[in-house]
């Protein structure tokens, strides 16, 4: 009896990237400032900014592109709301995406390490740049795609989403097959970021 996984259906990928602004002492903590997520085929499910839970001491606005007016009531959703819209959408879903846990940490959510493809952790992707330590996705997706994102600079969730999705699409097939080998094809996220990953 074959105790293979089977592939997920595209019905069962998201995407998601989110943006943060800093709180604290010099504005070093990340705090979660906006989120977008999109379907197997890059379509928008969700995307909003969100209310500050702390003052923000950094908008980071030359790379975030995010100022005071973005994250005001009417135009930013309430954290805790924003928190269980994407946990309900990714619940028992793949989750797409670079770095994922620093999205997963932000957002508060643990999500199964099982069910994340993580880009900037996949094997094959480090072995083709010859990199011994994380690639940022700019550069991933420039080297791999010959596609250029964050002009000037400038984070979209949604252009990084989609850069993502479209990175792990390109190599879906050798991906799952190792997964469901059970050969985990990606190294390990940060020790100190295990709380996100059940």
């Amino acid at each position: 009896m074959s105790n293979k996984r089977a592939p997920p259906a595209s019905s069962q990928i998201v995407a998601l990237s989110c943006v943060v602004v800093g709180i604290g002492a010099g504005g070093c903590t990340s705090m979660l400032a906006r989120v977008a997520m999109t379907d197997h085929q890059g379509e928008v499910i969700y995307e909003t900014h969100v209310l500050p839970t702390n003052p923000v001491a950094d908008y980071r606005t030359g790379t975030t592109g995010i100022t005071p007016a973005h994250l005001q009531p009417g135009r930013a959703q309430p954290f805790a709301a924003v928190q269980q819209q994407v946990a309900n959408i990714i619940r028992g879903k793949v989750v797409v995406g670079h770095s994922l846990w620093l999205d997963l940490s932000v957002l508060g959510i643990p999500h199964p390490a099982v069910l994340t493809r993580d880009v900037g952790l996949y094997q094959p992707f480090r072995n083709a740049l010859q990199a011994t330590q994380l690639v940022g996705l700019a550069t991933l997706t420039w080297r791999l795609m010959r596609r250029h994102i964050q002009d000037n600079g400038m984070l979209c969730p949604l252009e990084n989403a989609r850069a993502a999705l479209d990175l792990y699409r390109s190599h879906a097939a050798e991906w799952e097959a190792a997964v469901s080998d059970e050969h985990w094809p990606s190294y390990l996220p940060p020790g100190t970021f295990s709380r996100c990953y059940l």
